[in-house]
C-alpha cells in the first residue's frame, strides 16, 4: 500500500472525528464539510512519513483550517453558503438540509454554540480542542502562535464564559429549567394544550420590533394568543435550545448557530406569566448567555 493510499484510509477512518471537530470550531455544518475538504488537500500533499500520531495530525491540520475561517470571518454574521461537494473521500456535504442541521446542533447543545460564537477564534480553538477534545495545551499553542500557558489562559477566560456566573442561590433553577423545556417541547411538539397549562391565563408576551419587523413592539396577552404565536414560530423553534440568560433560564434560537432571537421568562406559582422575545442586535449583544449544566 503506498503513502497515499495509506493516508486516504486513515482520513476516511477519522472523518466523524473530524467533521465534531469542525462543527463545534464552526457551528455550521456547510463550513465544517468545507473546512474538511481543506483539510484533506492540505494532508495529502504533505509528507507524513515522520508522523507518529495521525489522528491527532490530521485534528491539528483541521483546527489551522478552521482557525483561518474563524478569523476570516470576522465579524460577519451571513448565513453560509451550502455548496454540495461530490468528493469520493469525504462523501457529499451539507446541502443546507435543515434537519441534518438541528441533529448536529441538538447533539452538541444550542446553547454552548451560541456561547462558542461569541468568543474570539483563539479561545474558541483553545477551548475546544482542550476541553472537548482532550488535545493538550502544547499541541495547541503552536497553531495559536501562543504559549502552552497563555493557551491555558484562553482556554479558561473561554470556559469562565461559557459556564457564566452562578444563579442566585434561592432561584430553583432545576423546576425553571423544565417549565422552560417543556414549553419548547411542546412548541415542537405541536401540542396546543400542553402550552396551555403551563402559561398563566393572564400571561403577557412582549416581541421587539426586530422580531416581526414591525414599526413598534408587539404585545399579546391571554394564554391562548400567546400559544397559537408559539405555533406559529415552530419551525423557527427547531434550532433552538435552553440557556441560561443573564442568570435565568431561557431560550436562544441559533440558525447556523449564530444568536438570532432570545426568549426569557417570567415564571410564577409554575406557570409562565410573562414572556419577553428579543431579535433587535443591540439588545442581544447586551444578553450574558452561558451554558445550563
Amino acid at each position: 500500500m503506498d503513502e497515499h493510499q495509506w493516508l486516504t484510509e486513515r482520513f476516511a477512518e477519522q472523518r466523524s472525528h473530524l467533521r465534531a471537530v469542525a462543527f463545534r470550531m464552526l457551528g455550521s455544518l456547510s463550513e465544517a464539510d468545507d473546512a474538511l475538504q481543506d483539510a484533506w488537500l492540505r494532508a495529502s500533499r504533505a509528507d507524513v512519513g515522520q508522523v507518529q500520531n495521525i489522528a491527532g495530525w490530521l485534528t491539528t491540520v483541521v483546527a489551522r483550517v478552521c482557525l483561518n475561517m474563524l478569523r476570516s470571518r470576522g465579524n460577519r454574521h451571513e448565513e453560509p453558503l451550502d455548496i454540495q461537494t461530490a468528493d469520493p473521500l469525504l462523501g457529499p456535504a451539507s446541502t443546507g438540509n435543515p434537519e441534518q442541521e438541528v441533529v448536529m446542533a441538538d447533539s452538541v447543545g444550542v446553547a454552548l454554540l451560541v456561547v462558542l460564537d461569541t468568543l474570539s477564534p483563539a479561545e474558541r480553538v483553545a477551548f475546544v480542542l482542550h476541553d472537548l477534545f482532550a488535545v493538550p495545551f502544547e499541541e495547541i499553542a503552536p497553531m495559536l502562535e501562543r504559549s502552552p500557558e497563555a493557551t491555558r489562559q484562553l482556554a479558561s477566560r473561554a470556559r469562565r464564559r461559557v459556564k457564566g456566573a452562578a444563579p442566585a442561590p434561592h432561584v430553583d433553577l432545576t423546576r425553571r429549567r423544565e417549565i422552560v423545556e417543556a414549553f419548547l417541547s411542546a412548541t415542537l411538539g405541536r401540542d396546543f394544550q400542553a402550552l396551555i397549562t403551563l402559561l398563566h391565563p393572564d400571561v403577557m408576551l412582549r416581541a421587539d420590533k426586530a422580531v416581526m419587523l414591525t414599526a413598534e413592539p408587539v404585545v399579546v396577552h391571554g394564554a391562548e394568543p400567546v400559544a397559537k404565536g408559539a405555533m406559529a414560530a415552530m419551525q423557527r423553534a427547531q434550532f433552538t435550545g435552553a440557556a441560561l440568560i443573564d442568570g435565568a433560564v431561557g431560550l436562544v434560537m441559533a440558525p447556523h448557530s449564530h444568536l438570532r432571537v432570545a426568549l426569557t421568562f417570567t415564571i410564577a406559582d409554575g406557570l409562565i406569566t410573562a414572556i419577553d422575545v428579543i431579535a433587535e442586535p443591540d439588545r442581544l449583544d447586551r444578553l450574558h448567555l452561558a451554558v445550563l449544566d
